[in-house]
Parts: C-alpha cells; structure tokens; sequence
C-alpha cells in the first residue's frame, strides 16, 4: 500500500517509509534496528511523558487536517491545549516535586525525572508555537467562511457603542480591577486563572500604576457583534473587549503598556492514607489545589519590562516556567467558537442508534437482557439505554436491590437521580463513589451528599487504591427466585461524554457474572477478598497474572506450530511486565496487533526485541475508550474458540497494580462474534484515522492517494448496526466485517 505520509512532531527523529495501517489484511515485520538503542536495556521502554506529548502531537495535528470541517479542527486545537494544561498541572508538577525534593530515581525508561523534564519543556515549547501557528491560519480560513475574529483595530463606531451597552451590562458588574502597591498586595490567581496586568500613568501627577484586571471565567471568551454587511458572524474576545473600555476602569489614567496572562499551578491532591473521613479529607484537598504552585506562567510577548518582572516575581516562577506567546492566551477556549451556529462547518449530526431488540419489547430493557447478553457499542448506540435500566429498575415494584459504581458522571446526572429516587422508593441502593477521580472530586462529593439524603448507602471505597471498574447490578424477583441482571462497561456512567468515547456497554442476566458483580461489590464495600470469581478478573490482584499467563499460553501454540495471535485495544500501556511479555511473546513468533490511542511505552517492530508487534492510534471524531484483549487460543483471529474480553483497565501499573479494575470475559456466541467481526476488525482495518508507531517511538500517519477512500471504522460503525443488539429485525443483515472483506 502506497500513498502519502504525514507525520506527527515527537521528541525524537522521526522514521521514515510507508506505511500500512490496515493491520487486518497485511502481515507484521520484518523488524527494523534503532540506530543506538540497546533492546536489553531500559531503553526498550518509551518515557511515559514524551510519549504521552506525541499522542498530543496527534490531536494536534486533527487541527491542521482539511479533511475535518473547519469548527472540528478549532475543536481539536482547542482540546491539544486543554490536554497541556491538564499535563503540567499533574505531570509535570509531579516531576517537578521530585526535582525539589532532590528524588533522582529514574523512570522506566531510564530518564531522571530532571532529564524528563529538559525534554518535555523542549517539545512542549515546540507544541505551543505549533499550536499559536495553526490558530492563526484557521482564523483566515475562517475569515473566507463568513466568521471573523476581531481585534480592537478592527471595531467601528457603531461597533464600540453597542458595545458599551454589553459591557457595562454584562461584563462590568463582575470585574474586579486591582491595584499593586505596597497598600493592595498581588491576588492570588487561581489555577487556570486568567488576567490582564496594565501599565498605567495618572494623568494629573504623572505618577506610573500597575494593576491586573482578572478576566472573569463567567463570562464568554467571544462576545458576538452585529452581523456584517455580508452576513459575517464577526466575534471580539473578551480580553479585546478590556482593552478597549480600560479607560471606564481606569477613569484619569492614561495605559502604558499591558500584557495578558493565565497561571497553571500544581492540581496534584496528597490525601492523608489514615484519614478517618475521607470526604472531609477531600474536601480540604480540593481547597489546597486551588492554591496549589505555579508550574506555569504563559503571557502575551512584548509586554513592558517591569511589568513582566512585576508579575515574574509576584507568582513565585522561573524564567524558564515563563512562556511568551505571540497569539491568544487559552488555547482551550477556542472550543467557543463551536457553538456560534455555523453547522455546515461541524461534523454532519449523528443520531446514536437504539438497539432494536430492547423496542422489539416496547422498551422493557430486562426482557431484552432475558433473551440474551446484549452489547452495546456507544456512542453508535445510545448510552440513554443504561441510563433507562437504572430508571427502569428505579420504578420496577419488583426490583429489590441495586448497586452501582460512579467514577465519573454528568453534574445533573440522570442515574444519580434514578438511584435517588429508588432509594426513596424503599430499594436498597448502593452507591460506590470513587473520590479520587482526578479534577472530578468535588463533583463526586455533592452527588454522594445527594444520595446519602435519599437514603442511600454510600461507600468510597479503599483509601490507597482507586475504583475503577464499572459495573452496575440489579436485583429483580421474578417469580420464586432473585435475578440479577448486570451491567459491566470499558467506560463511565456519563450521559456527556458517551455521545464522544467509544466503550462498550454488556448487559447479562447470566447467573455466575451477577456471582462475580455481588463479590466484587462486596470487597469493595466490606474488603471480603473474593476467593474464586467464574468469569471475572479485577486488580490488583487476578487482571494482570490473567494476561501474563494467556501471553505464555500463546508461546506455547506458537512453539507447537499452531496459530498464535493477539488483539489488544487500550488507551495507554506502560506496565513494564506486561510489555516485556509482549516482547517474549513476539521473539516467539506471536502475532500481536495493539490499537493504542494515546501513552505507549512500548516499542513496536524493533529487530531482535519486537519484530512480530504493531502499533497503531486512532484519532478521529470520536474519543477511543474502550478496552479489549483478544487471545487466539492456538486457533488464530478473528476465531470462534479464541478468548475474547472488555474491561475498564488500561494496560498501566496504576491500573493493573494500584486500582480496584474488571476484566470480563465474554461467553456469548453473537457477542463473542460481535466484538472480534466487527469491533475488533474495523479498528484493525482502519486506515482513514490510524496512526502506525515507529520502532524509534514516533507515529506516521497514511493518507489516501488521488481518489483512493481509505476505511474508516468511526464511518463503519456509524453506518452498520452491532450484531447483538439488532433483535427481530434479524442479524442475517448486519455482515460481519471480515466476512465483508472476503
């Protein structure tokens, strides 16, 4: 397969060559040498943090495609800067805490976190101007599409006496404007705080000012003007709306000079492992992050030299934490622009699916879980299908008892509500609240507050390990005996961010997994570790040894001449075992393909060490989230007797060692099918959106030649119904994949 290559920017030398993303139908190997690396050392390991700037690199680079509508690619830029915010506050702040406490304990990779950091700064810095680069030229393309962005140049007369009204009706209320003098100290800014600091002369003593003017997060970035005199939507950002009424701030002084800034500082939480009270704990936690270090000070070039000394100095940060921007400030909140109306340039609407077996029974989602497992695929299929079961059993009188896992979910969350309206119905709820789901604590405390005033038992669980599995059970008499109907996920119990992630959802009524589900919420909620579990694994203690000794079994097929083969799908994998597993077993002869959306420490067709491993990312509309490993079994894949499994893991050492985690196998034939046909093949054939990974650590993107059209599988599963959920309708239409390629 030919066609162009594209590259994404990484810290270290790109390779070269074609490549070939469709891992379905072609082989992997030979392996390639790396010009200096040792396979037995720690360098057969990528670094975690660089790794994770390139998969950035990858979103990034969605804002530079014209294959994107226009308003997608400003969504993407804006995501890549969210993503970097979010990086420096947690992992580069962590790195930073082991430089000052003087830890030079390296990573697994063999980099001392001062090494890291050297490097994550000169990439990072390289991302920024990338990214400063790109806005600016999807301004002018937005410009020839009828939507402008002005500066204040660029107002009219008419322009500023409208809005005159809008800010002092709308903006001026919540201003704060500060003076710095010995009599009005320097604010506390918070993280992610955003602001503009102002040179200024009085005009009847000639005496100089400086002052900050923070910009209210209340507000919105773009302030919308009149149309213009071709229909032009024509937007003015909030901090240009500032500049020109600093004066009515400011009344008798004259500016000198300004600058705008955003501070990011440190979002880490160090939580007391003894605390009696763990919500309480948090709780105090949360109002340390808001005053946690600055890790980073970006601000707008040129600004006067005292001034930036000024604010250097006030905030406590380094030269070399202080970036200068020649653009906007808040990449992230280009995400705006997004909603000003312009729908022919978003992604033409999507319209998720509902499983035709649940209306083949008017909408009675345990009469469709009765007749078999059913797997849902979201956001193809609606994710209101879990939600509705939860409200379903809620309101069912025969419904005795649900518990529930809640790692992150919607602020108004509707299966908050329903679990709150059962538990006042008299049901036994159970609530497992994770609180230490990063950036969304606080939220995870107000809806266990709510719950445990509906009457619900509220549990958070083990203190040193997070809960991050996601189950859901449902108990229902029906007739003489108890059923208990499951829900097991790869994602969270979200409304919001299901219409974006792609997870599976497994709804079952099979007896030995609600078995496993009660004794997995039962260690949970009393620590009874569970002796034997019949289809389940969960970490810390059975995930990891399953895949280790499914990966031995596969040497063995392999050596005794059988098909050897593995799929595997994660968001990032790191685990140094697990990784050298995947090496033996490709020094093997194990064929193993990987769809890794994001961190991947692991070096794929590397001669010697991993000729048999490929790698690939998927980056496109949708969010890859789910989890799944795929073992031939000595039949090869896709198979009918190979072992097929989802679960909430990623293939980290958090994950696999330090969380509370499910890995599920699937028994059902449709299902089993479901996965490896369609879910696993499409991703593996996918070359519209995949990026193939470089034995150097790099990704290189194929792109289509004159006229070709590669496969998409987000185009694939938007298109075709799922197997499981098709219901009288039949399955005799919904052709699996690899049948399609035949």
């Amino acid at each position: 397969m030919g066609g162009t290559v594209v590259r994404a920017e990484a810290v270290v030398e790109t390779g070269e060559g074609r490549v070939d993303a469709d891992f379905l139908n072609s082989e992997p190997g030979p392996g390639r040498e790396v010009p200096g690396l040792d396979i037995t050392s720690k360098s057969r390991f990528i670094n975690r943090e660089l790794t994770w700037l390139g998969f950035n690199w990858r979103v990034m680079a969605e804002a530079e495609n014209p294959d994107v509508p226009l308003l997608e690619r400003v969504r993407f830029l804006a995501i890549s800067g969210a993503n970097l915010d979010e990086f420096y506050t947690v992992r580069v702040a962590g790195l930073r805490a082991m430089v000052r406490q003087g830890v030079g304990t390296p990573s697994t990779d063999g980099l001392s976190p001062s090494e890291q950091l050297e490097r994550i700064e000169a990439d990072a810095r390289k991302l920024m101007a990338r990214q400063q680069t790109a806005w600016k030229h999807l301004k002018a393309l937005m410009k020839d599409e009828g939507v402008v962005v002005l500066a204040p140049g660029d107002l009219r007369a008419a322009d500023i006496r409208l809005l005159e009204t809008y800010f002092f009706e709308q903006v001026f209320p919540i201003l704060t404007p500060l003076a710095i003098d010995p009599a009005h100290p320097f604010p506390f800014i918070a993280s992610g705080g955003f602001a503009i600091g102002l040179k200024l002369r009085r005009d009847a003593t000639g005496r100089n000012l400086e002052a900050l003017l923070p910009v209210p997060a209340q507000v919105k970035r773009f302030v919308t003007l009149p149309e213009g005199p071709n229909g032009e939507i024509r937007l003015l950002p909030l901090e240009g709306l500032l500049e020109v009424f600093v004066d009515r701030l400011f009344p008798g002084y004259t500016m000198l000079g300004s600058c705008a800034f955003r501070v990011l500082r440190d979002s880490d939480l160090e939580v007391e492992e003894e605390a009696e009270d763990l919500v309480r704990e948090f709780e105090t936690a949360l109002k340390r992050r808001r005053r946690g270090e600055v890790m980073r000070l970006k601000m707008t070039a040129n600004a006067p030299e005292d001034l930036r000394e000024t604010l250097v100095e006030a905030l406590g940060v380094a030269q070399d934490e202080v970036v200068e921007i020649r653009g906007i400030i808040g990449i992230s909140n280009l995400s705006e622009l997004c909603s000003i109306g312009r729908r022919d340039l978003l992604w033409t609407p999507f319209t998720p699916r509902v499983p035709e077996r649940v209306q083949d029974f008017d909408g009675d989602i345990f009469s469709a879980i009765r007749q078999k497992d059913m797997l849902l695929h979201h956001p193809y299929e609606t994710f209101d299908t879990v939600v509705r079961f939860v409200q379903q059993a809620a309101r069912d009188p025969d419904v005795l008892a649900i518990k529930q896992t809640l790692y992150r979910t919607s602020r108004n969350s509707p299966i908050v509500a329903a679990l709150c309206e059962a538990a006042e119905d008299g049901k036994s709820v159970t609530a497992l609240v994770e609180l230490k789901a990063r950036f969304d604590e606080a939220a995870n405390i107000r809806l266990s507050r709510q719950l445990e005033r509906a009457g619900a038992q509220v549990v958070y669980g083990f203190v040193d390990w997070k809960t991050h599995a996601k189950l859901s059970t449902v108990v229902r008499r029906e007739g003489g005996e108890l059923v208990t109907y499951s829900h097991f996920g790869t994602g969270n119990y979200h409304p919001g961010t299901a219409n974006i992630y792609t997870d599976l959802s497994l709804f079952t009524c099979n007896k030995p997994m609600g078995r496993d589900a009660g004794k997995v919420f039962n260690y949970v909620t009393g620590y009874v570790k569970p002796e034997t579990l019949e289809n389940l694994c969960i970490s810390p203690h059975m995930i990891k040894p399953r895949i280790l000794e499914s990966l031995a079994a596969e040497i063995e097929h392999a050596k005794a001449g059988r098909p050897a083969q593995v799929w595997v799908k994660v968001n990032s994998i790191t685990e140094p075992e697990v990784i050298d597993a995947l090496y033996a077993a490709s020094q093997a002869g194990v064929k193993i393909d990987m769809v890794v959306r994001g961190i991947c420490a692991l070096r794929p067709g590397v001669a010697g060490l991993s000729d048999n491993i490929r790698v690939k990312s998927i980056i496109g509309r949708f969010l890859e989230h789910s989890r799944i490993v795929c073992f031939g079994n000595g039949y090869g894949l896709p198979s009918s007797e190979a072992r097929v499994y989802i679960s909430s893991a990623d293939w980290m050492e958090r994950n696999l060692n330090r969380r509370i985690e499910a890995l599920v196998e699937i028994t059902n034939p449709t299902v089993h099918a479901q996965i490896l046909d369609q879910v696993m093949a499409a991703n593996m054939h996918d070359m519209a959106q995949s990026w193939v990974a470089q034995p150097d650590g790099t990704f290189l993107r194929h792109t289509a030649e004159p006229g070709e059209q590669l496969f998409s599988c987000h185009r694939f599963f938007m298109e075709n119904p799922s197997l499981s959920g098709r219901g009288r309708a039949g399955a005799r239409d919904v052709l699996p994949l690899v049948s399609e390629l035949e």
